[in-house]
């Protein structure tokens, strides 16, 4: 965590300061609102998701560990909360695609107009009990219970009979070349079969009725039936009620309200059959909800059989070369660096204060790159991820040398006095978190490294004192003061240059061709100790 992140969050944390993490929001705001625009890709929903990164880091504050970085905190942060939103976003989208796919099934055009003019005949091939079932189920919207009382069974009995029969319109349907499912039918039956009858019939019907209201026979109904022009679809109804001696009703309500009370029993039964008669309203949401997603995922199934099928041969290709890799060593060794880049990027996962911010430059490559040799110990990961950050680091410093060139012709050629003078001068943008890691230095810092002028631009601290290198950037280009080691036979940092000197006081000027001739002139323990790593490296890298 840099020394500006670290004194805000203990303010906050501390006193309360209201002050300290409005600064806190304005150094990091740009960082945790870009990953969220590149996740969630809209912007209100990327400002959904800084609000809930940034009241998370209010809540979370006092348990952040002083070590952490806190931009690879609020990266992470921002990663989780992304992930949510888009969870929910898609299941916003499914739940419109539901009500949608609901709506169309309610409103039953497309399937009735596939089935309508062949219903009469699918319904003459049934048998008289399913006939009788279907015609007082959906033509004369009555209950299951009401359905068995009539037929004289139970109500699971009704139940399971109009289910039948629903299934076998649906295979005849089927045959005529009209596959619509099952719901479909019964949707599109309860919906279009009955409608409202004209003005004038029911007082016609009602005086026939009157005038036998003894018994309705045969005879009586036949004759009522010539009085008044009928549909064919009325005269399968009456003759199928007279078959089972059923009272015939004729409904005067509006066909709206008629939709909506059979689409709701139908709904009701085939998804919640086994329910209660007093179950809530949002059950039978539910139950709606379910219908239309199991449908909707039986065709996708459908369809992906379907496709499974068509590539089989493509399948047995792909097996067969997957069996072909396992044997080829080159595809071993392939599979095997593979392997490395993952158990590479896990490792990191792991070890979140092993991150920077330049990482999020980072390619496929530069992890290829990383993981070329073996990871096995700690110090195979120490060095592998020493190597990312250099990369990091290195393609920040292309970035960023550019800019200061930019900023320098703009400022009569003066050299910035602080980082955040240069934000506007890269070209696209950079995350203000990377910036925060850099300060302006003067070049005697780094005295190995010729860019130019008396001041560099250089990272504030070393992730890993013992491998990392140091990127410096300067007017006429940019490079790197490196770790003890890490690339000279003779560390070049400040520590180091008062040892070398005396060196090469005492020998003529010339310099030493090993580290360890340096130990009898290194007065101070840093030095020695610094001189030790820069041993120990040279012994275990096998120079």
């Amino acid at each position: 965590m840099t020394h500006d992140d670290r004194e805000l969050l203990h303010r906050y944390v501390k006193e309360g300061s209201e002050e300290a993490f409005a600064a806190l929001v304005s150094l990091h705001l740009g960082l945790v609102y870009s990953a969220a625009l590149r996740q969630v890709r809209l912007p209100q929903l990327a400002q959904e998701v800084a609000q809930s990164v940034f009241v998370e880091l209010a809540r979370s504050a006092d348990r952040i560990k002083p070590d952490s970085i806190l931009a690879a905190w609020l990266y992470r942060v921002t990663r989780r909360r992304s992930i949510d939103v888009m969870k929910m976003e898609a299941r916003r989208r499914h739940r419109e695609q539901t009500a949608w796919e609901m709506n169309q099934m309610n409103s039953g055009g497309t399937d009735w107009t596939r089935i309508e003019s062949l219903l009469d005949e699918a319904m003459e091939s049934l048998a008289e009990s399913d006939r009788a079932a279907i015609l007082l189920r959906y033509f004369e919207n009555k209950s299951l219970r009401e359905v068995g009382e009539t037929l004289g069974a139970s109500e699971e009995a009704a139940r399971k009979r109009v289910t039948r029969a629903v299934e076998r319109l649906r295979a005849f349907f089927s045959r005529r070349g009209h596959p619509v499912c099952a719901a479909g039918i019964a949707a599109s039956i309860a919906a279009n079969a009955v409608e409202a009858a004209p003005a004038g019939l029911h007082a016609t019907i009602f005086a026939s009725a009157i005038a036998s209201r003894a018994a309705f026979h045969t005879a009586a109904i036949s004759a009522a039936t010539k009085a008044i022009a009928m549909t064919t679809l009325q005269k399968a109804l009456i003759a199928a009620f007279t078959t089972a001696t059923l009272s015939a009703g004729i409904y005067e309500a509006s066909r709206a309200s008629q939709l909506a009370d059979k689409v709701r029993d139908l709904q009701y039964e085939q998804q919640q059959a086994s329910n209660e008669n007093g179950q809530s309203a949002q059950a039978l949401d539910d139950a709606r909800r379910q219908l239309s997603a199991l449908q909707s995922e039986n065709e996708q199934l459908r369809a992906q059989i379907t496709g499974l099928k068509a590539n089989s041969a493509e399948l047995a290709e792909i097996k067969a070369e997957d069996s072909a890799a396992a044997k080829d060593p080159a595809q071993r060794a392939l599979l095997s660096w593979l392997d490395r880049v993952d158990r590479l990027r896990q490792r990191m996962e792991q070890q979140p204060n092993q991150e920077i911010p330049e990482m999020q430059l980072l390619t496929d490559q530069d992890w290829l790159n990383a993981a070329k040799g073996n990871i096995d110990t700690d110090t195979d990961y120490r060095r592998a991820m020493s190597a990312l950050r250099a990369a990091a680091e290195n393609e920040f410093a292309g970035k960023l040398q550019p800019a200061l060139q930019r900023y320098m012709a703009a400022n009569n050629n003066q050299f910035p006095t602080d980082m955040n003078q240069l934000q506007s001068y890269f070209n696209p943008p950079v995350d203000p978190a990377i910036l925060q890691r850099y300060e302006v230095a003067p070049a005697s810092t780094a005295p190995n490294v010729k860019l130019g002028g008396d001041r560099i631009i250089t990272p504030t601290a070393a992730v890993d004192d013992d491998y990392d290198t140091r990127p410096v950037i300067g007017p006429d280009g940019y490079g790197s003061n490196g770790a003890p080691g890490a690339y000279d036979p003779v560390p070049y940092s400040t520590l180091m240059v008062p040892v070398l000197n005396a060196y090469m006081s005492a020998n003529n000027g010339l310099h030493p061709s090993d580290p360890s001739q340096l130990l009898p002139y290194a007065t101070t323990q840093s030095q020695r100790a610094a001189l030790q790593k820069v041993i120990q490296f040279k012994s275990g890298s096998g120079d």
